[in-house]
């Protein structure tokens, strides 16, 4: 029986949602799912054949922390089966295909990809004030169940892997803004005034980003844009790409 592992980075849970609802529909006991930031994640992958690896896209393209893990790791996952799960806000063009294109670098065996609309993470911006999250999740749920059905019929979907998306993705938004994931930001911005110091960004920042140092939060010039910070703070006091926070958002 293949041995299946969920393997994923998640900003505020989105992808997180999509990758478990993936695996589970699998049907197997034989499934398990880990985030990257796990410490055992990478030495589970040489114990499964088959690896769905998910990620959010920015820009239309893959967050520097994954990139930099699929480089890093790039022995582990030579020759193992690997299917694309790309979560998005609207659209993407290739997004699963960047992760694909990596992983065929370096010698897996991409079987198939999946773009999932989810709703938006970032919450500084002014244009996802009014998303309905339970609408889009239901929507997302009902995708990912019919792409799990097509998976076991061995038809798997390949979103994001033509040449049409791979010009969309690149002419729409990498063309325009992918020099902000081709290195970690100066982000988040900090309200002094308005933060409380409850360390709960601290806590859930994956790359170690945000320390607090003398009761005031300072952040180290690491950001791989994941908005976790901004989604999470009671206090509204981060922002990344806006000024205001007007809709936080954090999967279940």
């Amino acid at each position: 029986m293949t041995k299946i592992l969920g393997l994923y980075f998640s900003g505020t849970g989105n992808t997180s949602f999509a990758v478990k609802r993936f695996v589970a529909g699998l049907s197997t006991n034989q499934a398990s799912t880990l985030a990257i930031t796990d410490p055992k994640a990478i030495e589970e992958v040489k114990n499964h054949d088959l690896i769905i690896f998910a990620y959010p896209i920015y820009f239309s393209d893959a967050p520097k922390i994954v990139k930099d893990y699929i480089n890093e790791n790039k022995d582990k996952f030579f020759g193992k089966q690997i299917f694309v799960i790309a979560t998005q806000g609207v659209a993407s063009g290739d997004g699963a295909g960047v992760g694909a294109r990596l992983f065929k670098k370096h010698g897996a065996k991409v079987v198939g990809g999946l773009h999932v609309k989810m709703s938006d993470s970032v919450a500084d911006a002014w244009v996802y004030r009014n998303q309905n999250h339970a609408v889009k999740t239901a929507k997302s749920s009902e995708k990912i169940d019919k792409a799990v059905a097509r998976f076991v019929a061995g038809k798997p979907t390949k979103h994001g892997f033509g040449a049409c998306g791979r010009v969309v993705g690149f002419s729409m938004q990498r063309l325009w803004f992918g020099r902000l994931t081709k290195s970690y930001r100066n982000k988040p911005k900090i309200s002094h005034t308005d933060c409380v110091s409850c360390g709960a960004c601290v806590r859930e920042c994956p790359l170690g980003n945000l320390q607090l140092r003398d009761g005031e939060l300072t952040q180290n010039e690491k950001c791989t844009l994941c908005y976790r910070c901004v989604n999470l703070c009671p206090n509204r006091a981060l922002t990344i790409l806006g000024r205001k926070v007007y809709k936080q958002h954090i999967q279940e």
